[in-house]
């Protein structure tokens, strides 16, 4: 593992969708998936299972699945954002989400060359608090061995055919978290623009103001 900072992990781990078809050595995965299991854990249970895909059988198999369910995905949840996006493609933010949809376009396109999908599953515990954790853990573990990664649950739209591509046992409660799908990026890694932390933060009570602000990234790198 590098000696990366932990600053330039955390603004530097963002989204990263374009990714060599590289194989991830095994070493690799074994710091990844180490770090992940370190992560707090509600009442110290431990009720998460991980799994890893790298069989290109097994992800021939579900990336027309993922491919249709990004297509339900700009349908549905998206349709409104989607439909601004068209109506005035100039904005500011028709701009952002146009990015935002040829990079996940371009995930579903070549869901085949990931060489490394993580699962993630709870157990007792739908709403994640348990799981996601772990896999942040996992995914600031990848960016410290230059692997880029992203969270993606859209698979949800098709999941009864995913759990049994993946033989995830139908009677033992286990609740399908994510998929984070990793790779060795093309791109250039970079901090993420986000709207500025004054925005969207309170304090004491809802809509009071944070009291301090923060117009730009605080690590520069």
């Amino acid at each position: 593992m590098s000696d990366m900072t932990l600053d330039e992990a955390l603004y530097t781990t963002r989204a990263m969708r374009r990714v060599r078809p590289d194989p991830i050595p095994d070493d690799v995965q074994a710091r990844i998936l180490d770090a992940a299991i370190r992560a707090p854990s509600g009442g110290n249970t431990q009720g998460w299972r991980f799994l890893l895909v790298d069989d290109p059988g097994v992800r021939g198999r579900l990336a027309p699945i993922y491919r249709d369910c990004i297509d339900m995905l700009w349908k549905t949840i998206y349709a409104d954002r989607i439909s601004a996006m068209e109506a005035d493609p100039d904005a500011p933010d028709s701009i952002e989400m146009a990015k935002v949809q040829r990079s996940a376009n371009w995930m579903a396109k070549n869901f085949e060359v990931y060489p490394l999908l993580l699962f993630a599953f709870a157990q007792g515990d739908p709403t994640g608090g348990s799981i996601f954790p772990a896999v942040w853990s996992a995914m600031l573990a990848a960016r410290a061995e230059g692997i880029g990664s992203t969270i993606t649950s859209v698979l949800m739209f098709r999941l009864e055919e995913v759990l049994k591509i993946l033989e995830v046992p139908p009677d033992e409660g286990w609740v399908f978290a994510c998929c984070v799908p990793m790779g060795y990026p093309t791109g250039r890694w970079g901090v993420a623009r986000r709207r500025p932390a004054h925005e969207v933060a309170f304090r004491n009570r809802w809509g009071d103001p944070l009291g301090f602000e923060v117009p730009g990234p605080l690590w520069k790198g």
